[in-house]
């Protein structure tokens, strides 16, 4: 039978490996169903610490993670997601690119309570940096994928976003940053998930193109910190016309930088 068959038959057709950061990275994930894209390296170039544990919640193949450790040699991290199909591509991914010393593939249900995240291994307390890139609709929102592996990484019920961040906050340190990736539309949601239990909140929304309207949030926030929020500028992925990114994402996608959270 041929791998190639449909995904009712067959789960996982022959995987595309698709370079990254200009071939830093080379990720190996399904040909079909939920693929790690431009969001995914947006999120692993959010990250402002350079070293310690990073933990990547719903890593899927493990695109955000690596793309913090390219930039930060100094990080190792933990991808932790729920599928392990997909987690095993995430496994992969982590030997191929050359982060076997750096970085773990775990098999975790972040619905799962406290007690049984920690007997799946996730330490609590203990990630200075926690990425998220959670399921983006709500249970009744947009379409419905017919890819079981693509809908379970896109919609989850609305009430589920409090429990990831929950989640990631358990698991940071003191001090530790954790930073989110979700649609405009879950601003107010991801908004009263974050503020009753971090501080140093900030927002970064990023639109398709100059003058429109934001279509994704990048949100960040510090255990324990009593800091206020900031709201940055919004920042355009593509110039006015045209397939071309801005210069700033065009840097990102590049490997050559990372986000600036301090820029207004």
């Amino acid at each position: 039978m041929s791998l190639d068959h449909d995904d009712n038959i067959v789960k996982h057709q022959t995987p595309t490996r698709d370079a990254f950061l200009g071939g830093k990275l080379v990720i190996a994930q399904p040909a079909k169903g939920f693929r790690a894209g431009l969001d995914s390296v947006l999120l692993g170039a959010s990250v402002r610490r350079s070293e310690g544990a990073l933990l990547d919640l719903g890593a899927g193949v493990g695109t955000a993670a690596l793309v913090a450790l390219c930039h930060a040699p100094a990080l190792n991290a933990t991808l932790a997601d729920a599928d392990p199909e997909i987690l095993a591509y995430a496994a992969e991914n982590i030997v191929t690119n050359g982060f076997a010393d750096r970085a773990a593939a775990l098999h975790l249900d972040i619905a799962a309570s406290a007690a049984a995240r920690r007997a799946a291994g996730l330490a609590a307390n203990a990630y200075g940096t926690v990425l998220a890139n959670p399921p983006f609709f709500g249970a009744r929102q947009g379409t419905a994928s017919p890819d079981s592996g693509r809908a379970a990484a896109r919609h989850m019920p609305a009430a589920a976003l409090d429990q990831w961040v929950r989640a990631a906050v358990t698991a940071a340190t003191a001090d530790g940053e954790i930073v989110f990736i979700v649609p405009a539309t879950s601003l107010a949601g991801i908004l009263a998930a974050f503020e009753p239990r971090l501080g140093a909140i900030t927002i970064l929304p990023l639109a398709s193109r100059p003058n429109e309207a934001a279509n994704r949030i990048l949100i960040r926030g510090v255990k324990q910190s009593r800091a206020p929020l900031t709201l940055l500028a919004t920042r355009p992925i593509h110039g006015p016309e045209g397939h071309g990114f801005a210069p700033e994402i065009e840097a990102v996608l590049r490997g050559h930088g990372r986000f600036d959270w301090k820029k207004p």
